[in-house]
C-alpha cells in the first residue's frame, strides 16, 4: 500500500464528500482523481473510509428521521396507516427495508466476486455519465412528481432499491440514480433526494464493515490513521453538500447537474481517446 500526501487525501475526501449526495457519482470522481493527477491509486480502502464519512454526514443530518426509525425497531409490527406519526414512520421504516434488499444481495456478489477493480474504467465512467444524466433530466423534467415519502408502495420503493444497484457502476452516480427513480415513482424533488440519502445508510453501513475488516486485517498503522482522517474530511464536506442540495432543489430543479454529467462525460472521452 503506498503512502498517500496529505494534500490527496483532502482532495479525495473532500470530493467524495460533495459528490455522494451531488447526482454526479462519487465513485466515478474518485476512480479519476488518480487518473488525472497521476497520484498513485487510493485503493478500496480509502474508498471505502470516505464513505462511511458521509454515512456519518447523513446520520447527523437526519437525525431526527434516524431516531424515530430507531424507535420502530423496537416494536417493527403495527399498522403503516400513513396518518399518524407512529403510522408513517414504520412505513418509511419498511420502504427502506425493501429498498435495500436489492442491493445487500447484488452488493455481496460484488464483493465476492472481487471485481471491482474491473469496472475502474474511464471510458465507463464517461458513458454512464452521460447516459445516466439524460435519464436524471427526463425524470426531472417531465415528471410532474408531487408526492411525499408516505405515498410510496413497498413495490415502489423496491424499484428504487433495484435502481440503487447500477450505482455499483462507476460514473452512474447513487444519488443520481435513486433521485430518477424517484421523481419516475411521482415523489417531488426534495422528497426524492431525502429518500435517497436514507436507503444510503444501510447501504453505506455494509460496505463500511467490509471495508474496515479489511483495512484491520492489513495491520497497516498507517493507512488506518490515513483512513480516519480521511474520513472525518468527507463527513464535513458531505454536511455542507446535502444542505445545499435540499436548499437548491426547494428553488431550482436538476438541470444544473445534468449539464455537468454531459460535460464531464463528453469531456471524459475525448481525454481518453487521446491517451
Amino acid at each position: 500500500m503506498i503512502a498517500l500526501d496529505i494534500t490527496q487525501l483532502v482532495v479525495i475526501a473532500v470530493v467524495q464528500g460533495i459528490t455522494e449526495f451531488l447526482p454526479i457519482s462519487s465513485s466515478g470522481h474518485l476512480i479519476l482523481i488518480p487518473a488525472l493527477t497521476h497520484w498513485p491509486d487510493q485503493g478500496l480502502p480509502i474508498d471505502v473510509a470516505v464513505h462511511i464519512g458521509t454515512l456519518g454526514a447523513v446520520l447527523l443530518y437526519f437525525w431526527r428521521e434516524v431516531w424515530s426509525l430507531i424507535k420502530v425497531l423496537r416494536r417493527p409490527i403495527g399498522p403503516t396507516d400513513r396518518t399518524s406519526r407512529e403510522g408513517i414512520d414504520r412505513h418509511l421504516f419498511y420502504c427502506i427495508v425493501a429498498a435495500t434488499i436489492p442491493i445487500i444481495f447484488v452488493g455481496g456478489v460484488v464483493w465476492t466476486l472481487n471485481i471491482t477493480d474491473e469496472l475502474r474504467s474511464v471510458y465507463l465512467i464517461a458513458f454512464d455519465s452521460i447516459f445516466w444524466g439524460i435519464l436524471l433530466y427526463v425524470a426531472d423534467r417531465f415528471t410532474p412528481g408531487a408526492g411525499d415519502i408516505k405515498d410510496l408502495s413497498f413495490k415502489q420503493a423496491f424499484l428504487v432499491g433495484v435502481m440503487q444497484c447500477l450505482a455499483l457502476l462507476p460514473g452512474t452516480s447513487r444519488s443520481g440514480v435513486t433521485m430518477t427513480a424517484g421523481r419516475f415513482m411521482g415523489l417531488k424533488r426534495t422528497e426524492a433526494a431525502n429518500f435517497s440519502f436514507l436507503i444510503s445508510i444501510p447501504a453505506i453501513t455494509a460496505a463500511g464493515i467490509a471495508g474496515v475488516y479489511e483495512i484491520i486485517q492489513l495491520g497497516n498503522v498507517q493507512l488506518e490513521h490515513d483512513a480516519l482522517f480521511a474520513g472525518f474530511v468527507s463527513f464535513l464536506a458531505g454536511i455542507g453538500a446535502i444542505a445545499f442540495l435540499l436548499s437548491w432543489l426547494k428553488r431550482k430543479g436538476m438541470t444544473v447537474f445534468v449539464v455537468y454529467r454531459l460535460i464531464l462525460g463528453v469531456a471524459l472521452l475525448i481525454w481518453a481517446a487521446y491517451q
